[in-house]
């Protein structure tokens, strides 16, 4: 049973891994700044980053030993989550490719900065309740 749940873990990350690169891709394609590194052909571990505007970064880490979401706004860790809510969050970015908001409107639209913030943080007090 624990080695057959070892091979699903591996294989989750590593189709997890397959999509960080794909959505790399499609924001580096859609004027964002980003990008997705990975360690060896195993597709094991990546790490991937997306610049969301001025001084907002989004960095997910994800290998055998957990994924992490962490988000920063001027050099200031604004939130960080791991395993499932880190993967949850991943659906914000994908919207942005969904609904094409290029990166100058999502930098300069404060009111849809301020909506993903505020989604982002109502998620991590449903978590902890």
């Amino acid at each position: 049973m624990f080695l057959r749940l070892a091979q699903q873990h591996r294989e989750f990350v590593q189709d997890l891994v397959m999509n960080l690169q794909a959505l790399a891709t499609v924001l580096e394609d859609r004027g964002y700044l980003a990008s997705c590194y990975t360690c060896g052909d195993q597709m094991n571990s990546a790490s991937f980053m997306v610049s969301l505007g001025k001084d907002h970064l989004i960095r997910f880490l994800v290998s055998d030993y957990g994924i992490t979401w962490t988000e920063m706004r001027d050099d200031r860790e604004l939130m960080k989550l791991e395993g499932a809510e880190a993967v949850s969050q991943l659906q914000d970015l994908a919207n942005l490719v969904k609904y094409c908001v290029s990166p100058y409107d999502f930098g300069q639209n404060e009111a849809r900065d301020t909506a993903v913030e505020m989604s982002a943080r109502a998620r991590v007090q449903a978590a902890l309740n």
